[in-house]
């Protein structure tokens, strides 16, 4: 399920300060019959799904993110674009279920309204023929699919406007647990096959525990690992219920539970900030933790060696996430493609494709803002009864290195792969 965790179904959008997400509903009896299983969707994504046509996904586009002037200032990429650096000779690939198969209007449309150039957008559908909304049979999340698209598609082009776009599609929901993964690795191993993509953006999750068992979840790994050994990044949102999640049946976990992909050892985990800009976009005070960022420690993935430093102060006895954040006050299906189209722009710097920049991520974070680090040092994500972890000084569970200044971390991150 995107990013966040919880029935979509029961989830509301609220749209006063910061975007944030209500989740209501009552469990069932227990002689009742098993519900249906729905994917979760950040409040973004679920605003636009109720568009009924481009031209509106794109009005309310603007309505429920920061406008596009205001990403390029807050992530400083303008000196980037000044040297070339815009996303030319990249391709950027969101898997994702159903997709939206009148992509191109809406980002014409989103382009038109910010001046940006025109997207050179792609359906793909490599693990088999993806059913229009309207077919009969589809399920009725297909349109919050949409929306979960045209968010990706937008955050990519609005931060690497010169990138290729590939919408890379399934025919089955994501949902909790397993369903629906396996098909998002026939497209993923297709991308590495194929050697189609520079940076993979899956703005989805579900929590490790909702895996009927460990050798269920780790025989999704080698398809990760196989795309970042084709040179590919692959970036995932940490979730949107805070340090918690909720089950197959849409309860909740009443534990501290991490994000599946995010958590995966070849995966760059994206948590969510809050932005604190002026009309102009400059920055009035640092940025804080989005409350509803995921971020935790696994119990399914032993920590890595390129945390071994990390791990002395923060304790973490297992693989932590996210790794960075960025703006996520739409869900933190904002801060993965966003974080994406940044990579992109390095993979345009460096002439190639980075494959796994965690370690060299990790090496840089101690480096700061002359780095292009930023630090995130206030919020945390207690959640829905479960005590979250903070953010502070340097590396944090909840932000990881915090957020990033493009101008300064493209280079240094270009630098640091060799």
């Amino acid at each position: 399920m995107p990013a966040g965790f919880g029935s979509r179904a029961h989830r509301m959008l609220a749209l006063a300060a910061g975007a944030a997400v209500a989740l209501t509903g009552a469990a069932g009896s227990a002689t009742a019959a098993p519900a249906t299983k729905h994917h979760a969707f950040g409040p973004a994504a679920s605003l636009l799904a109720g568009a009924k046509s481009a031209q509106e996904r794109a009005a309310l586009t603007d309505r429920a993110l920061a406008a596009i002037n205001k990403l390029q200032v807050a992530y400083n990429t303008k000196p980037l674009y000044d040297q070339g650096i815009d996303g030319t000779g990249t391709t950027l690939a969101t898997v994702v279920s159903y997709g939206d198969k009148n992509i191109k209007y809406y980002i014409d449309s989103y382009s038109r309204s910010h001046g940006l150039p025109a997207a050179d957008v792609q359906i793909l559908e490599p693990a088999g023929q993806v059913p229009a909304c309207s077919d009969p049979g589809t399920p009725a999340d297909c349109s919050s699919w949409v929306g979960e698209t045209d968010l990706d598609v937008a955050m990519f082009h609005t931060l690497a406007p010169k990138a290729k776009i590939l919408v890379v599609a399934t025919p089955t929901s994501e949902t909790q647990g397993l369903d629906g993964f396996p098909e998002m690795m026939t497209a993923i191993d297709y991308l590495a096959d194929h050697h189609a993509a520079t940076v993979i953006s899956m703005s989805l999750g579900t929590p490790e525990d909702d895996f009927d068992n460990s050798a269920q979840l780790h025989s999704l790994d080698a398809h990760f690992k196989k795309a970042t050994d084709a040179g590919i990044t692959v970036t995932a949102s940490s979730g949107d219920d805070g340090a918690t999640g909720v089950k197959k049946d849409s309860s909740p976990w009443g534990k501290r539970v991490v994000s599946f992909p995010a958590v995966n050892s070849f995966v760059t985990a994206v948590g969510g900030t809050v932005l604190h800009q002026n009309s102009n976009g400059t920055r009035t005070s640092p940025d804080t933790l989005w409350p509803r960022s995921g971020g935790g420690v696994s119990h399914e993935y032993g920590a890595p060696t390129w945390q071994s430093e990390v791990d002395k102060v923060t304790h973490a006895t297992g693989r932590s996430l996210p790794d960075i954040s960025l703006l996520g006050t739409s869900g933190t299906s904002q801060s993965s493609p966003l974080f994406a189209a940044i990579v992109a722009l390095a993979a345009q710097k460096a002439g190639k494709g980075l494959g796994f920049i965690n370690p060299a991520l990790y090496a840089l974070g101690s480096g700061g803002t002359a780095k292009g680090i930023v630090d995130v040092t206030s919020g945390n994500n207690t959640f829905n009864g479960v005590t979250g972890f903070s953010a502070a000084k340097g590396f944090d569970i909840v932000s990881g290195w915090g957020t990033v200044d493009a101008a300064k971390f493209v280079p240094a991150l270009v630098q640091q792969v060799g």
